[in-house]
C-alpha cells in the first residue's frame, strides 16, 4: 500500500498538479494574509496613539493635513453664515481628510476580506478535483481498496485544509481589524467635533499639528 504522509510537504508532494497548484496558490494566500494582517495592526494602533495624543493636545504630524484643513477653511469667511453652519463647514472639511487618512491606513484591509471569503472556494475546488481524482484511480484499476483511494483522497483534505489555513486567519483579522479602525474613526470623528468648535469660537491659531509637521 503507498504510504501518504500527513505533513503539508508530504501532501504536496503525493498531489497531482491541479492539486499542487491549488495549495501554493492557498500557501501564498495565506502568506500574504498575515503580511496584510501585520500591516493592519501595526497600522491602527499607530493612528489610535496619534488621535489619542491629539486630543490631549500633544503635536501630531500625523494628523497635520487635517488641521491644516480646518485652518483653511476657517479662513474662508462666507456672508451671512450663521455660526452652526461655519462648524459644519470646518467639521465637513476636516472629516474629508480624516476619511482619506482612514483610507490610506487601512490598506490592504479590504484584501482580508477577500481572502475571507475566496480561500474556502478554492480550497474546495482542491477537494473536488482530489475527490475526482480517487474516483478515476478506482475506475482504472477497477478496484476499490485504500491503496487506490489514498492519494486522492489525502489530497482533497490537504486542499481542505490549506484553504482553511488561509480563510480563517483572514476573517478574524478583518472583522478585529475592522472593528478597532471603527473605534479609531469615531474617536477621531470627535476630535474633529472639539477643533471645529475651537476654531470657531476663537481665531485662527497657529495650530501645533502645522508647527510639527
Amino acid at each position: 500500500m503507498e504510504h501518504v504522509v500527513l505533513s503539508p510537504l508530504g501532501l504536496f508532494e503525493t498531489a497531482g498538479i491541479v492539486g499542487r497548484s491549488v495549495m501554493i496558490l492557498l500557501a501564498v494566500a495565506s502568506a500574504w494574509c498575515w503580511v496584510l494582517i501585520v500591516e493592519g495592526v501595526w497600522s491602527v494602533r499607530r493612528l489610535g496613539r496619534a488621535v489619542a495624543r491629539a486630543r490631549s493636545g500633544e503635536a501630531v504630524p500625523l494628523l497635520a493635513p487635517l488641521a491644516a484643513a480646518g485652518r483653511e477653511a476657517a479662513r474662508l469667511r462666507v456672508p451671512g453664515e450663521a455660526v452652526g453652519e461655519r462648524r459644519h463647514r470646518l467639521a465637513e472639511a476636516m472629516n474629508r481628510e480624516g476619511r482619506d487618512l482612514l483610507g490610506r491606513a487601512e490598506g490592504g484591509l479590504p484584501n482580508l476580506a477577500i481572502i475571507s471569503a475566496v480561500a474556502p472556494f478554492v480550497g474546495l475546488f482542491g477537494t473536488v478535483w482530489g475527490i475526482m481524482t480517487s474516483f478515476a484511480g478506482i475506475a482504472e484499476a477497477q478496484d476499490t481498496s485504500l491503496a487506490v483511494v489514498a492519494p486522492g483522497i489525502a489530497e482533497a483534505l490537504a486542499a481542505t485544509a490549506y484553504g482553511l489555513a488561509a480563510a480563517i486567519p483572514a476573517t478574524i483579522g478583518f472583522n478585529r481589524i475592522g472593528a478597532a479602525f471603527g473605534r479609531v474613526a469615531t474617536a477621531l470623528s470627535d476630535l474633529v467635533e472639539e477643533r471645529s468648535v475651537a476654531l470657531v469660537a476663537g481665531p485662527v491659531p497657529a495650530d501645533v499639528d502645522e508647527e510639527a509637521a
